[in-house]
């Protein structure tokens, strides 16, 4: 049984940073690709990044492009999200997700495992 744990949300002011991380248990981690969605009050969830098995394929939504970075470290089986430049519309709860595949899609049906979210808050 495959479980992610997201850590690192919290409140910030715009223009501020955030680092979230996403601890997953279990052997296969560096097989998978991995993703970060979020879900605002109201809101449908939406695709924020995503990144590769080995971490040679990352994408971004259009709204977060230039102020996001996903990364991984396949040695300590956790996916990261640097989030910079924070706005008031970032405010949502972020889940990291595993993806079937190795390479991965924006879509949230091709994410298999999802963990529990973490709340970012960010004040104007």
């Amino acid at each position: 049984q495959v479980q992610l744990v997201e850590s690192g949300g919290g409140l910030a002011q715009a223009g501020g940073s955030l680092r979230l991380s996403c601890a997953v248990s279990g052997r296969s981690f560096s097989a998978y690709a991995m993703g970060w969605f979020r879900q605002a009050p109201g809101k449908e969830r939406e695709f924020v990044a995503r990144i590769s098995w080995n971490g040679g394929l990352r994408e971004y939504a259009n709204s977060v492009k230039g102020r996001f970075t996903i990364s991984r470290d396949n040695a300590k089986n956790t996916v990261y999200l640097q989030m910079n430049s924070l706005k008031p519309e970032d405010t949502a709860v972020y889940y990291c997700a595993r993806g079937r595949t190795r390479w991965g899609t924006k879509a949230s049906g091709d994410f298999v495992s999802w963990g529990q979210g973490t709340q970012v808050t960010v004040s104007s």
